[in-house]
């Protein structure tokens, strides 16, 4: 760790950290090169935040060298930017275990020049490996843009009226940054952004994906994702959302459907033990819980991606398809029939475009897909048995996501008009659909009692879908408990064929 003093005279560094930097300026100095640390652990560290990677600029091609001093750390050479000659190293040894991973980049002309090229001012911070003892003064620090004074008045500020055009992912990455550090973005670079946040087309599907899911990360998003969609900046990547920006919807719900969108963000991750939900600070009381479902939401999906992840970026796009559904009935009432089905294919082109995994955008999908479907069973009355196998059979490896989903959904529709009572009636369904989840799979997972053939030659019927139908009804009901053995399902299916 480095800490800058009170007084903004030093900063300090930790024995572990000191250690590795000492080894990269031995190598360096007896390679006759000339090395600095630049960037976000210089930041990280006076913020006393956790430094899990560190930066070195080297006036030397960081290719041609780091496999040598990867060699030194014991760790494991990887060359990440072949054109702009930036290497990795993956660190292995336990004494380094805090830092994950060290960046070798190359000084083309000048360190000044180079942090000239850097994103924000609290980034372009360099100190010379030369200069790197326990103790260092001011005077050893380069910081041509004042990056140290923005730290300490928490502003997030652009080295040049050029930083975004030279790298457009840097929009996104303001956004966040600002989040995780609690600094406020300077108001010229709120401009900028808004004036070129359509540069953000212009960055591959991937790399958006990765910060996308880094913002996603973030506790109680939603109101971050209105900030940014106040600088362009979600429009721009998702542009099907716009037509739902102000669109009314009907008078059980409290937001029009894009705040309704990004307001279940933070439902999700209330609901979810991950943050606050200040409309009814109390709701969580009545919403099932446990270590097993703590660990199933926490269960890693995809590089940087997990269930509670994805299941927040589903909040911003399940009602994707509203505003093409969306018609007035005969009583003047405001009605989005099939905007699930409809808006699931949506979900998957957005996901595809932004390169997500298979996994990811099949989980995504059929959430959107089939979030009603929890809350539709539930206002029939009292849930059957049967209606229970019918959801987990449907719905699948995202039966429980979805539970958890409408209720995120019902607090997002009601905001500070919820209801107590329709509230507590909805998660105890949940809770006793929960309860019988178990119960069910122990039932999905039975002996088949007939098959296909079976019914073909008992009742002289030819292969066709209607085979299929009479063995899924057998199924349902064996599985509800009311066929125990072969017999009982032919004396099933011959009711069924005789009705």
């Amino acid at each position: 760790m480095i800490a800058l003093n009170d007084k903004g005279l030093n900063i300090t560094i930790d024995k572990s950290l000191l250690h590795i930097l000492n080894t990269i300026k031995d190598c360096l100095c007896d390679s006759g090169i000339k090395g600095y640390l630049v960037g976000g652990s210089i930041r990280d560290s006076v913020l006393k935040r956790d430094i899990d990677d560190i930066d070195i600029a080297i006036a030397e091609n960081a290719l041609d060298f780091s496999p040598e001093l990867a060699k030194l750390l014991n760790g494991k050479y990887i060359p990440m930017d072949k054109e702009n000659k930036v290497a990795r190293i993956i660190l292995k040894d336990a004494a380094t275990a805090k830092i994950q991973h060290i960046d070798v980049s190359t000084i083309i002309n000048n360190i000044e020049d180079d942090l000239s090229r850097r994103d924000f001012t609290i980034n372009a911070i360099a100190i010379p490996l030369e200069n790197i003892s326990a103790q260092i003064c001011n005077s050893d620090i380069i910081d041509p843009f004042n990056g140290l004074d923005d730290i300490r008045e928490n502003i997030l500020r652009v080295v040049s009226d050029k930083s975004f055009e030279a790298d457009p992912l840097r929009l996104l990455r303001a956004v966040r940054l600002a989040a995780e550090t609690g600094f406020s973005i300077d108001s010229d670079t709120e401009n900028l952004i808004k004036k070129q946040c359509l540069l953000i087309n212009n960055v591959s599907g991937e790399r958006i994906r990765e910060e996308l899911l880094k913002l996603l990360e973030i506790p109680e998003t939603g109101d971050l994702f209105l900030y940014m969609e106040e600088l362009g900046l979600i429009s721009a990547i998702v542009p099907e959302l716009i037509p739902s920006k102000g669109l009314e919807q009907p008078s059980e719900h409290y937001w029009d459907v894009f705040t309704h969108s990004v307001k279940t963000i933070d439902a999700v991750d209330y609901i979810l033990g991950n943050g606050e939900w200040k409309y009814k600070s109390d709701a969580i009381k009545n919403v099932p819980w446990s270590s097993e479902l703590e660990g199933y939401f926490n269960e890693i999906i995809s590089s940087g991606s997990t269930r509670l992840i994805l299941l927040k970026l589903t909040a911003l796009l399940h009602d994707i398809a509203k505003p093409k559904m969306k018609f007035i009935d005969e009583n003047g009432k405001i009605r989005f029939f099939g905007h699930p089905k409809e808006g699931a294919p949506m979900v998957v082109e957005i996901m595809e475009k932004l390169r997500f995994s298979n996994k990811e955008i099949r989980i995504v999908e059929k959430v959107t897909r089939h979030h009603l479907r929890p809350t539709q069973m539930t206002q029939m009355g009292m849930v059957t048995d049967h209606a229970i196998y019918r959801y987990f059979r449907d719905v699948g490896e995202v039966a429980i996501d979805t539970l958890f989903f409408t209720l995120a959904d019902h607090l997002a529709a009601r905001g500070p008009t919820l209801d107590t009572k329709n509230w507590q009636q909805h998660t105890a369904a949940v809770n006793y659909i929960l309860g019988k989840h178990s119960e069910q799979e122990n039932k999905i997972a039975l002996p088949r009692l007939i098959g296909g053939k079976d019914i073909m030659r008992e009742f002289r019927l030819e292969e066709g879908p209607k085979i299929g139908e009479l063995l899924e009804a057998a199924r349902e009901a064996q599985a509800s408990g009311k066929l125990t053995d072969k017999d009982e399902a032919f004396d099933y299916i011959r009711e069924l064929l005789d009705g």
